[in-house]
């Protein structure tokens, strides 16, 4: 059979083909920064790496009404990093524009939203080199609006599915490496139905999901010795960094009844409570939602408690 039409991977979102070509059937649509009028935020693109494309979209809260001058605090950071299981979607999302500008206005926070690069045309762990290199960049505060608005004491980190992942992976990377500048520090991370596996299933966990992630992972990761337990998938398994070097103070785990993920999410959270990491972690199950329904549905109620639990965390409470 033709390479060119012989299918190496195949579902409703992704196909790739024996010769390498990418069909990605979801998560392409893009919208350009600008002026939110529903929010007062205004945002721009900003290229990261010259080299490897990588760019930040960043998120600004209408200032005026925060105050001027030497009146004007400093902003918490929120570093974002978008879902799509590595492999789909992007920072110019309409979807992960709508979010982040409605999170920046809500919470009062300077988002930096990473368009990591994609699998499988960038295995891991191209996706997690770019989110430390954004992380970096952003907490040196290289930039106008991260000079002039941002705190890089107060750096949050914050990802949904595939992001959620790259939330722990990050978090653990900052605890076991330098790299950060002097002064920049993770004060919170929030992970939002997140993207693990392993190779044992567990109770209650979707198999059809289970089974397109057993399919998925050694395209994004072809170099994985472990499968299903490489520890950047699964953070439980033998042989992962141990959680006490999750690097931020507090931790906010969120999950939905309804959500594929949930099995492994609520796992994750009761292995870092029970880890002896020093710091604060909570657990949030919304009622009545699927995997990220509070990017899809974002006026229903759950999605609103959500959005209320995350403004408070960010801001401290």
């Amino acid at each position: 059979m033709d390479p060119a039409t012989k299918l190496r991977f195949d579902s409703p979102l992704l196909r790739v083909y024996e010769d390498g070509r990418v069909e990605r059937l979801f998560g392409t649509e893009t919208t350009p920064p600008g002026f939110d009028a529903a929010t007062g935020v205004t945002s721009k693109d900003v290229v990261i790496d010259a080299a490897t494309g990588v760019f930040a979209r960043l998120y600004v809260p209408d200032l005026v009404a925060a105050g001027s001058g030497s009146q004007r605090k400093k902003l918490p950071i929120l570093v974002y990093f978008h879902g799509g299981g590595l492999v789909l979607d992007s920072a110019a999302s309409p979807t992960y524009h709508r979010y982040l500008n409605s999170v920046a206005s809500k919470a009062g926070v300077l988002a930096v939203s990473v368009n990591y690069r994609l699998a499988p045309e960038h295995p891991v762990p191209a996706a997690y080199d770019d989110s430390w290199a954004a992380l970096s960049w952003a907490a040196s505060r290289d930039d106008p609006w991260l000079s002039e608005h941002g705190d890089a004491g107060r750096i949050f980190l914050a990802g949904d599915s595939g992001g959620a992942n790259i939330v722990h992976n990050i978090a653990i990377m900052a605890g076991t490496r330098d790299g950060l500048p002097p002064g920049a520090r993770i004060e919170g991370a929030i992970i939002f139905h997140p993207m693990f596996g392993g190779k044992e299933p567990m109770d209650g966990e979707a198999m059809d999901m289970r089974a397109i992630t057993e399919k998925l992972w050694p395209i994004i990761c072809p170099e994985s010795a472990d499968g299903m337990d490489d520890p950047r998938l699964n953070p439980l398994a033998r042989g992962a960094p141990s959680l006490q070097k999750l690097a931020c103070r507090r931790l906010l785990v969120c999950s939905a009844d309804g959500d594929f993920a949930l099995p492994r999410a609520a796992a994750y959270y009761q292995a870092v409570k029970a880890s002896g990491w020093p710091g604060t972690v909570e657990w949030l199950e919304s009622k009545g939602g699927e995997h990220v329904f509070f990017l899809s549905k974002p006026e229903c109620d759950p999605a609103m408690q959500l959005m209320n639990r995350v403004v408070a965390f960010l801001a401290g409470d």
